[in-house]
C-alpha cells in the first residue's frame, strides 16, 4: 500500500486536481469576510442583519442547484475516459441548457420566492427592507452563476483543474475590489454589495466563456444545444440525476437550518458559540471538497474508461490522503481549538460556551472526512439514487438522535451532528464495499443511460 501511495504519476493527478480547487475554495470564506466587515463599518446594525439574511437566502437558492455542477463533472469524466468527445460536447450542452432554464425560473420566481422566505423571519422591518434589497439585485446573477457551475464542472469532468480555480479566484476577488469601490467609494450600502457580487459572476462568466472557447467554437456549441433542445430527450434523462442530487442537497441543508434555529432556542452565546465552531467544520469541507473534486474527476474517468485497476488504485489512493487530511484537522483542532475560537471571538461567555462543545468539533473531522469523499466518489460514479438514499438515512438517524438525546439540550445537536455524518460515512461505504466485492461499480454507475447527439 505504501508502494502504491507513493506511485509518482497517479499522485500527480490527485494533487493536479485537488490543490488547484482547495487553493480557490479559500477566497469563498475570504469573500465572506469582507463583506461581513464591509457592511458591519456602516452606520446601522440593519445593513449588516440585511446582508447577512439576504445572501443566506441566495446562497440556499445557488446550494441547492449545485446539482449542475455535480452532475457535469460525473458524466464529462465518464465521457472523458470512455474517449467519446461527442458525449462530452453532449453533457456540456445539456447541461447549459438546465443552467439557462433554472436561471429564467429564478428570475421570473424572485418576488414569491422573496415574499415565501422573508415571511418566515422575526427580523426588524428595517433588515427585513435591506435583506429584500440585497436579494432583489443579486438575484440577477442567476443566470452567470448557474453556468458558471456548468463550465466548472465540465472543465473538471476533463481533469483540467486550473480553469475552475481561475474562475473561481477572479470571480472573488472583483467581487471583494467591487464591494470596497461601490460601498466605500460610491456610497451605494447594501446595494453596492449585492451590484458587486452580480457584476463579479458575469465577470467569471466572460473568463470562463474565454477559456471554453479554447476548446470549442461558438458554433459548434450552439449547434450543439439546439439539436438537444429539439430533442429533448436527454434533458430527461440529465433531470433524472440531478433530481437525486437536489434532493440529497436539500436534506443536508436542512439539518444545518435545523442546527441554527435549534441552536438559537438555547441562548444567544450558544448559538454564537455553534457559529464559532461550525466555522470550524466550514474548514474541513474547504479542505475536503478538494478532494472530493479530485475523486469525482478520476473515478468518471476509470469508469469511463472501464480500467478497474485504475479505479482501484485511485480509490487507494483518495482514501488515504482522506484519512491524513482528517487527522491533520482533528488533531490541529485538539491541540489549537480555544486558540482558534479566541481568534474569532472576543467574547469572554461565548468563548467559554464553544470550549464545552469543542470535544465533538475535533471528533467530527474523523467522523465527516469519508462523507465528502464518498460523495466525491459517487458523483463520479453518477450515482445519483445512491446519494440520496443515504442522506435519507443520514437525515432519519440525526431527526432520532436529537429526539432521544434533546434532554441534553446543545450537545444533543452535536451528537446528532456526529451521528449523521458518521450514517454517510458507513452507508456509502458500504455501498461501495459491496458494489467492489461484486464487481459491479463498473456497470452500476450508469443512473441515465449514455447521452448521445
Amino acid at each position: 500500500m505504501l508502494s502504491l501511495f507513493l506511485n509518482a504519476p497517479l499522485q500527480k493527478k490527485v494533487a493536479a486536481i485537488a490543490l488547484p480547487m482547495v487553493l480557490s475554495n479559500l477566497s469563498v470564506p475570504l469573500l465572506a469576510l469582507v463583506d461581513t466587515a464591509v457592511s458591519g463599518h456602516l452606520q446601522h446594525a440593519w445593513y449588516l442583519g440585511g446582508v447577512a439574511l439576504g445572501s443566506s437566502l441566495i446562497s440556499l437558492l445557488f446550494f441547492l442547484l449545485g446539482f449542475l455542477r455535480m452532475s457535469t463533472t460525473g458524466l464529462t469524466a465518464q465521457a472523458y475516459g470512455a474517449k467519446d468527445s461527442d458525449g462530452q460536447l453532449t453533457c456540456l450542452s445539456q447541461s447549459l441548457l438546465m443552467a439557462l432554464l433554472l436561471a429564467l425560473l429564478l428570475l421570473s420566481l424572485q418576488w414569491p420566492l422573496s415574499q415565501l422566505a422573508f415571511s418566515f423571519s422575526d427580523a426588524s422591518n428595517e433588515v427585513n427592507q435591506q435583506a429584500q434589497l440585497y436579494f432583489g439585485i443579486r438575484i440577477w446573477s442567476a443566470p452567470a452563476t448557474l453556468i458558471n457551475l456548468v463550465l466548472m464542472g465540465w472543465f473538471l469532468g476533463r481533469q483540467n483543474a486550473r480553469y475552475p480555480m481561475w474562475i473561481l479566484v477572479v470571480t472573488n476577488l472583483v467581487n471583494i475590489l467591487l464591494d470596497l469601490w461601490f460601498v466605500l467609494g460610491f456610497g451605494w450600502q447594501v446595494a453596492g454589495i449585492a451590484a458587486a457580487s452580480v457584476v463579479a459572476d458575469y465577470a467569471g462568466l466572460l473568463l470562463g466563456c474565454g477559456l471554453l472557447l479554447r476548446h470549442l467554437t461558438a458554433k459548434t456549441l450552439i449547434q450543439a444545444m439546439t439539436s438537444q433542445l429539439v430533442r429533448l430527450a436527454g434533458l430527461k434523462r440529465l433531470f433524472a440525476l440531478n433530481r437525486d442530487i437536489f434532493l440529497r442537497s436539500l436534506c443536508l441543508q436542512s439539518v444545518f437550518v435545523f442546527i441554527a434555529f435549534q441552536g438559537a432556542a438555547f441562548g444567544d452565546n450558544t448559538v454564537a458559540a455553534n457559529a464559532v465552531l461550525l466555522s470550524f467544520l466550514m474548514l474541513v469541507s474547504y479542505a475536503m471538497d478538494g478532494l472530493a473534486y479530485a475523486a469525482e474527476s478520476l473515478v468518471g474517468k476509470a469508469i469511463g474508461a472501464s480500467d478497474s485497476k485504475l479505479l482501484g488504485n485511485t480509490l487507494t489512493i483518495l482514501a488515504l490522503w482522506c484519512m491524513l487530511l482528517a487527522m491533520l484537522f482533528s488533531g490541529g483542532y485538539g491541540l489549537f481549538g480555544n486558540l482558534f475560537v479566541s481568534l474569532l471571538t472576543s467574547i469572554p461567555e461565548v468563548q467559554q460556551q464553544a470550549a464545552l462543545y469543542l470535544g465533538w468539533m475535533i471528533m467530527l473531522p474523523l467522523l465527516a472526512c469519508w462523507a465528502y469523499f464518498l460523495d466525491g466518489v459517487f458523483i463520479g460514479a453518477t450515482q445519483g439514487k445512491t446519494l440520496r438514499n443515504s442522506m435519507v438515512v443520514a437525515l432519519m438517524g440525526f431527526s432520532l438522535s436529537f429526539y432521544l438525546l434533546q434532554g441534553w439540550q446543545n450537545h444533543a445537536l452535536w451528537a446528532a451532528l456526529s451521528v449523521f455524518m458518521a450514517s454517510r460515512s458507513l452507508s456509502l461505504a458500504a455501498v461501495l464495499w459491496w458494489q467492489w466485492r461484486t464487481n459491479t461499480l463498473l456497470s452500476a454507475s450508469a443512473d441515465i443511460p449514455k447521452p448521445a447527439l
